[in-house]
């Protein structure tokens, strides 16, 4: 680091908390990494199970208000 840098009066973790609020990280297993390469490919996997989540949430709640 070079001399003329001077951090004696910054703040550790000063903006950790508001950093952590906006991000949303997802560490992927090796094998899923290969075939999903990058943001736009795991996105586009998930937004094509939504409906069939979306189904299952609905039967499910059917099902427990008939019970």
């Amino acid at each position: 680091m070079k001399p003329e840098y001077d951090f004696s009066r910054g703040v550790r973790g000063k903006h950790a908390a508001a950093f952590a609020r906006a991000t949303n990280i997802v560490v992927l297993d090796p094998d899923v990494a290969k075939v999903f390469r990058d943001s736009e490919s795991v996105n586009e996997a998930l937004r094509a199970l939504l409906p069939i989540l979306a189904r299952r949430r609905k039967r499910v709640v059917r099902e427990g208000q008939s019970a």
